[in-house]
């Protein structure tokens, strides 16, 4: 477990008992929506709005502690910010899962041909993960 108190002073932020379960939370399940962190939230305090919630996850996107992660055709999920990486979307479980790529020459590539400036990429592919395709195959 983090010292989730020393990571909110470490970015400028106020330690609330709000931040730090929504912290908490976003840790143990590692990509969570909204709907899932309000969930888990109201189990510790029970009269928290979902504008609560959003207030406090867009300050600490802003204060780059936890990154928006937008997935295609589905609601974003949340992180904390870690190493770049990019995100694998298994479009039968919804599972999303980190992948390390380097997309360094692929970047280069972009910039060079098309003369552009990239300052952030955020990649997310999907298809069936390994758990959903050997499901499947041991279903039929």
């Amino acid at each position: 477990m983090k010292n989730f108190t020393k990571v909110l002073k470490q970015h400028n932020l106020k330690t609330t008992p709000q931040r730090l379960a929504i912290l908490e939370a976003v840790y143990k399940y590692g990509h969570i929506s909204i709907d899932t962190l309000y969930i888990e939230i109201k189990k510790v305090f029970n009269s928290i709005s979902q504008a609560t919630i959003y207030k406090n996850i867009n300050i600490m996107i802003n204060s780059m502690l936890l990154f928006e992660v937008k997935l295609p055709n589905e609601k974003s999920v949340y992180e904390i910010v870690q190493n770049k990486h990019s995100h694998f979307l298994c479009n039968c479980c919804g599972e999303v899962t980190d992948i390390y790529i380097d997309t360094k020459q692929m970047i280069d590539n972009i910039s060079k041909e098309y003369s552009f400036t990239i300052n952030q990429t955020d990649l997310v592919f999907s298809g069936t993960c390994k758990k959903c395709k050997d499901f499947n195959i041991l279903k039929n």
